[in-house]
């Protein structure tokens, strides 16, 4: 049998100057849902490619935004940080925030009819079939708010990781980040240790994996099996530069993010 192909992962977006060379893991779109906003997301926003807001997150950057940059205009930082579009089922978003970020140029997509799916979905969606998305350098999605607030919800942008496994996709809070590592490739994870760790987990919350290998843990696995009803890797620990992960079954990694200022622009 031949040897698993790697897949690489860094959380380089996270450094005040990531690197330009063009990688997906540089080129990224943002998409902003309907919780606090993590302190680091004007520098997400400064990097990304393409800027959306699901619905309510539109009014997270209107009225939150600004209170990063105490000591300058609400209104220069609101027309500064104006978002490319504006997608979801239109239940949440203000109308005074609406017509604001209509009257600056920003596209709205009303899918208000479609209530199969959650408004995260429907950005990714539109990411997908972005003409930034190319062939040859998908863009990475990174979620922020997609995390705390309530269960359902969180569920529901869980469930959109398994949704599109082909798809990088990283959902972000104040606290941490989760994504997933499918099983169709080992994973070899670069630590950002200045921001991100120590704590950190594998779950396998889809379906259990009979055998899961892990290296630069505290706690490594080694054939190890994990389900929920039995072990899961919570609350383990970062030692390396590298992480490396290799399993039968689709994992959720996640790993904690530190408090600290070097997270802004």
């Amino acid at each position: 049998m031949s040897a698993m192909e790697v897949m690489f992962h860094s959380s380089c977006f996270l450094l005040p100057s990531i690197p330009t060379d063009g990688t997906s893991a540089t080129r990224y779109a943002l998409v902003v849902l309907n919780q606090n906003l993590p302190r680091f997301t004007p520098l997400l926003w400064e990097h990304a490619k393409l800027r959306l807001c699901a619905d309510g997150g539109a009014n997270r950057i209107y009225d939150e935004l600004p209170l990063f940059f105490p000591h300058e205009d609400a209104l220069v930082i609101r027309n500064r940080y104006k978002p490319d579009v504006i997608k979801g089922d239109m239940d949440s978003i203000r109308r005074d925030v609406l017509d604001f970020y209509v009257s600056l140029g920003t596209k709205v997509i009303d899918e208000s009819h479609d209530q199969d799916t959650t408004d995260l979905d429907k950005c990714i969606l539109y990411i997908r079939g972005s003409t930034l998305n190319q062939e040859s350098c998908r863009l990475q999605i990174l979620a922020t708010g997609a995390l705390g607030g309530r269960f359902d919800h969180e569920a529901g942008n869980l469930n959109v990781l398994y949704r599109y496994p082909d798809t990088r996709i990283i959902l972000l809070s104040d606290d941490c980040l989760i994504q997933l590592l499918p099983k169709t490739h080992r994973h070899e994870i670069q630590i950002q240790h200045s921001l991100q760790g120590p704590h950190c987990g594998l779950i396998p919350i889809a379906t259990p994996s009979a055998k899961t290998t892990t290296t630069g843990l505290q706690w490594d696995l080694s054939n190890t099996e994990m389900r929920f009803g039995g072990l899961i890797s919570t609350s383990n620990m970062v030692k390396g530069e590298k992480i490396t992960v290799e399993s039968d079954s689709d994992l959720l990694w996640t790993i904690s993010i530190k408090k600290q200022d070097s997270t802004r622009p």
